[in-house]
């Protein structure tokens, strides 16, 4: 399979899941991006297009945070929990972007909710 058929398949399922899944003011969008050395979390209210609250697995982020990739991307999901608590969110809906639902997308929705956000 050729770079740009998965491309052009990803696309469409993460089409499929933005007609599914929508953010609000009350209830944002957790949205994941995973690259090879790092993972991305951005919260978004889709109403008004704009992201409320962001945070990833680099050092700006979690500091000097020792350990495995997945250990970062937990402290990384509680950072952004402290964040979502400082702007008055308590609930979240989870966009893994067509990523599975292990290892480090799996660690970030625990460090989530670890801090205290319902996802």
């Amino acid at each position: 399979m050729g770079k740009n058929v998965k491309n052009r398949r990803r696309e469409r399922i993460r089409r499929g899941i933005r007609a599914r899944i929508q953010g609000t003011l009350e209830r944002p969008r957790l949205c994941v991006y995973r690259s090879n050395t790092t993972i991305y979390a951005q919260v978004i209210d889709d109403r008004e297009g704009r992201t409320l609250a962001a945070a990833s697995s680099r050092k700006s982020d979690v500091g000097e945070a020792d350990g495995t990739p997945v250990e970062k991307s937990r402290v990384a999901g509680r950072v952004l929990a402290g964040r979502l608590k400082e702007l008055g969110i308590a609930q979240v809906v989870f966009d893994r972007n067509t990523y599975r639902y292990q290892g480090r997308v799996k660690a970030l929705a625990e460090g989530v909710r670890e801090g205290g956000i319902q996802v």
